[in-house]
């Protein structure tokens, strides 16, 4: 015997799915100025011979800002630089800082260190900067994410993008210079790629 409740109940549930399938596929960013970062989370791993959970940070870029800084990050993103590269300097309250090849912090890519390009972005939680040396012009794949706030830094960092989806999975990222059990960039690639 048919059972009235029953197509409603299915209907509701049709409904319900459309609505999560289209809110999914808004977040299928389409921008040039979008970076999808997949990185991994070794704190939620019990084993460290367990492969960590894979999680996806979504960067927004400031061309407008600072168009060299981008520029780079793009050029070595395209090029898969910093495909398994780890985050070698997470201090608690501050930043996660990644981009050398060589896990020590020293070392860079092949391409040309860029020009500071200081404005009036802030440093906030999620702002992207360019690590350097002393030297205000010596900025080349290493960049770091803010945790918090860090005012400090303004005027003296370049900021070139920020975190807009995954803030969450930043912060998991392992502490420590180096951590002991390092978590890593699985992929970092434009959105159009995608």
């Amino acid at each position: 015997m048919f059972n009235p409740l029953y197509l409603i109940r299915v209907v509701s549930c049709l409904f319900l799915m459309e609505i999560i399938l289209s809110e999914t596929s808004a977040k299928n960013y389409n921008d040039e100025n979008i970076l999808l970062m997949d990185i991994t989370q070794i704190s939620e791993t019990l084993d460290t011979n367990e492969d960590p959970p894979v999680k996806r940070v979504v960067i927004r870029l400031f061309p407008e800002v600072a168009p060299k800084h981008v520029s780079q990050i793009k050029t070595l993103s395209n090029e898969g630089f910093y495909n398994e590269v780890i985050f070698h300097r997470v201090i608690e309250g501050f930043m996660a800082q990644t981009g050398d090849p060589t896990g020590t912090g020293m070392g860079g890519s092949d391409l040309t260190d860029i020009r500071a390009e200081f404005s009036n972005k802030p440093f906030v939680r999620g702002a992207l900067g360019m690590a350097r040396s002393q030297h205000p012009d010596s900025a080349n794949s290493q960049f770091f994410i803010c945790f918090d706030e860090a005012s400090f830094l303004n005027g003296k960092y370049t900021v070139f993008g920020e975190v807009i989806e995954g803030m969450e999975y930043v912060d998991n990222i392992m502490r420590g210079e180096p951590p002991d059990y390092p978590d890593k960039i699985v992929s970092l690639k434009s959105s159009i790629d995608n």
